[in-house]
């Protein structure tokens, strides 16, 4: 009986820290700024990919990097595009990563552009 008491007693009070820590957390999380946002887009040539699964593969490892906001990669054409912001990545750091997931890269085409986003 007693150890039926005490799970329930933890039960409750891990229950309720966590509605004190959801109570205190601040309101403004979720607010967005927009404003204009620079960022560029590349296609990185990736010859290496040669089966169906490849993609996968190449595209979460170019999503992992910091700064990458959209990654796209077809197989049939053995690129990826991805839109990055500049002030988080580097084409250096897209290419590094494909090649440590590996499937080696090559810039094939580079293009900066503004856009009218989120930060």
């Amino acid at each position: 009986m007693f150890k039926l008491f005490f799970f329930i007693t933890t039960i409750a009070m891990i229950s309720m820290s966590s509605l004190a820590i959801a109570e205190t957390a601040p309101h403004n999380v979720t607010s967005v700024t927009h404003q204009n946002v620079a960022t560029k887009t590349v296609t990185l040539s990736v010859p290496g990919m040669t089966c169906r699964v490849c993609p996968i593969t190449v595209k979460k490892a170019l999503e992992s990097v910091n700064g990458v906001r959209q990654v796209s990669v077809n197989f049939d054409a053995k690129t990826a595009t991805v839109i990055f912001n500049p002030q988080q990545a580097n084409v250096s750091e897209l290419t590094k990563a494909t090649k440590k997931s590996g499937y080696p890269s090559t810039v094939k085409k580079q293009i900066s552009h503004v856009s009218k986003g989120v930060k």
